[in-house]
């Protein structure tokens, strides 16, 4: 079976087992100023783990495009990637371990066809001190389906990760209790570190062994969390049966969930007996078309193909889901993944424009399966293809630019001159000159490096790595941190702001984008001119009467064009599931907002004038042609 073909067994293998199937949520979420992007395919599901009724009922199943760009300069191993696919399936309240266990043993040996003998299995080794026990149940639900295939499936603690390394794998055993940093689920990690008042559990995770010997880089001894890439993770089911309660105290949840996770991209290496992911039909064919356009072997420049592949399918998703490339936010990552692809490019001999050749091969990979790609498909070349344009004409800036710094270095007679590292990263960081062409440009000249310029360069490097990281704290890390009462605060002053605009400038006004922090709210919008001063006196004034009146918040599910039909706006461009979240603020006879989202918000709108406050615009300015960007605090 081929990657696609597995997607769409797994889908039919849970519909016929009564799950609902539902759409992929987009890459980039509105509503949800936690995240950048949705980086798991339980993010979406996050409320209705939490006790919100899910629309479709208990029993859900999806194939969710996900996007993680934390660890992007790491791409280039044969099984990470930034864009990836989990196939999903949860059973809110409904079934349980022993059937979810059973349901996957099925559809992996069975309907995938992967060798039961290739399996291994982890489980979670408990944690007496909360008294929460081992988790001898799961594991005795996968000794008796090894035992069916007549195979032997010891089960032994392990511990830490590093006990693994040490103590390694005995023959027979197939099922490794781990401790809470690899097999407990919570919105922050193991139990003493979970959330008080959040649902969690532990969780068993399913391992594919390849045919490759054990690289003691990665440890001394081989097991199944092994990092060296003989086993690779498939997949996990999390038994979500727990409540923490207090510090040190956990209760078994009255109806448990299920919340399983596998990756597409895994179980289709898998079902090929192959470690490299780069291999399978998704992503092959991106492979094939660079050898062709650049005349060399994979073989021979792996990583610069891994890389280019990678980066080129999440920048065509982004596009697929409405983002742009820009210097901010969801554009930036979106613009620092096409343009070092089109950096290792030059390591294949491309020095042309390359994407429009490239990408219509990515989009037609997916145009059968998801019918956005297909509506979209020239918008997203066009997207791309323009940025790869607008960039090429960067780096030639960035050439002229290492002219002018090699006529500034010593030219004394008695010295070679040389370039630092500083001066290298301000190519790269300012004009995106690739470092290779910035030493073989070096060299080429006559002159030298200053054996210091790679530390100066890597120091520079990890100072960026070290803000980027600083600006995405508080974002999206399994859950929903970041939701505090400020967070809400602001998000329900936007709907309030918008509102307050489409009052004064009439209902064409639509929001272009929005971003919250615990210091204020920013919102962009739809207007050709500078507001007046006495035009945002009125907003505010509009919006401290709303919060003044102490309007009720609710929402509503409701079918999507029923929504749009009853008069419910949302972001622009947004591309909605078939039943939508409508948040009313305001009595029914007396509505002051009416909008599309996800959430969360306030109770009612009083909670914004706590402490005596009110909101208040701090600036406004434009965007970019015909958008207006408005920033506000709460004081």
């Amino acid at each position: 079976m081929n990657a696609q073909d597995i997607r769409n067994a797994y889908l039919d293998f849970f519909e016929k087992r009564g799950h609902a199937v539902i759409n992929r949520a987009p890459l980039v979420l509105t509503g949800d100023p936690t995240t950048l992007f949705t980086g798991s395919g339980m993010q979406p599901m996050i409320p209705y783990l939490l006790g919100e009724p899910h629309p479709k009922g208990k029993r859900i199943v999806d194939s969710q495009t996900c996007l993680r760009a934390q660890d992007v300069d790491d791409i280039g191993d044969n099984r990470h990637t930034t864009f990836f696919e989990m196939l999903g399936n949860w059973s809110m309240g409904d079934y349980f371990k022993e059937q979810q266990i059973k349901w996957m043993w099925e559809f992996l040996t069975e309907v995938v066809g992967l060798n039961p003998e290739k399996l291994y299995i982890t489980c979670y080794i408990g944690a007496p001190q909360y008294n929460i026990p081992k988790d001898t149940d799961a594991a005795m639900v996968w000794k008796e389906l090894f035992k069916s295939k007549d195979l032997e499936a010891e089960d032994v603690e392990i511990g830490s990760q590093e006990a693994g390394s040490k103590r390694g794998i005995n023959p027979g055993e197939r099922i490794f209790y781990y401790d809470g940093s690899k097999n407990w689920w919570s919105r922050n990690g193991a139990p003493a570190t979970t959330p008080v008042g959040d649902p969690c559990g532990p969780d068993s995770e399913m391992f594919y062994e390849f045919d490759v010997p054990h690289n003691p880089a990665y440890g001394e001894k081989c097991h199944p969390n092994c990092d060296c890439g003989r086993f690779m993770e498939i997949g996990n089911n999390v038994f979500m049966a727990y409540k923490k309660v207090a510090e040190g105290v956990f209760e078994p949840l009255e109806k448990p969930n299920i919340d399983h996770g596998s990756g597409l991209e895994r179980i289709a290496a898998a079902a090929l007996n192959d470690p490299d992911i780069f291999k399978i039909s998704l992503i092959w064919p991106i492979i094939t078309k660079l050898e062709e356009l650049s005349g060399k072997k994979y073989e021979s420049h792996t990583e610069s193909m891994r890389v280019i592949a990678d980066h080129l399918r999440a920048a065509t998703f982004l596009a697929v889901d409405g983002c742009v490339p820009s210097n901010k936010e969801q554009g930036y990552v979106m613009r620092r993944l096409i343009r070092r692809a089109i950096r290792y490019s030059f390591d294949l001999g491309i020095e042309q424009n390359f994407l429009e050749a490239l990408v219509p091969v990515i989009a037609d990979m997916y145009v059968g399966d998801f019918p956005e790609v297909a509506e979209n498909r020239e918008t997203i070349i066009a997207v791309l293809v323009k940025e790869e344009k607008a960039f090429r004409q960067t780096l030639r800036k960035g050439l002229g630019e290492f002219n002018k710094a090699t006529i500034k270095l010593d030219k004394n007679i008695t010295l070679v001159p040389k370039m630092s590292g500083d001066e290298i990263f301000k190519l790269y960081d300012t004009y995106g000159f690739p470092v290779e062409l910035s030493t073989e440009e070096v060299f080429r000249q006559g002159l030298v490096l200053s054996e210091n310029w790679r530390e100066e360069f890597d120091a520079k490097m990890q100072e960026q790595r070290e803000r980027s990281q600083t600006a995405s704290k508080g974002t999206f890390k399994g859950g929903l941190e970041g939701h505090d009462d400020i967070h809400l605060k602001y998000h329900t002053a936007t709907h309030l702001l918008q509102s307050a605009l489409r009052q004064l400038f009439g209902d064409t006004i639509r929001q272009h984008g929005s971003n919250i922090t615990g210091e204020r709210l920013r919102f962009d919008f739809s207007l050709d001119r500078k507001m007046t001063p006495e035009e945002i006196a009125k907003a505010e004034e509009l919006v401290n009467n709303w919060i003044a009146e102490d309007n009720p918040v609710k929402f509503t599910l409701y079918p999507t064009q029923e929504a749009l039909d009853m008069g419910a706006i949302g972001p622009f461009g947004e591309r909605y599931n078939e039943t939508v979240k409508v948040y009313q603020m305001g009595t029914d006879e007396h509505i002051v907002s009416l909008e599309i989202c996800g959430g969360p918000h306030v109770d009612h709108t009083g909670q914004l004038a706590e402490g005596g406050k009110h909101f208040k615009i701090t600036k406004e300015e434009s965007s970019s042609a015909g958008i207006r960007r408005i920033k506000a605090v709460l004081v």
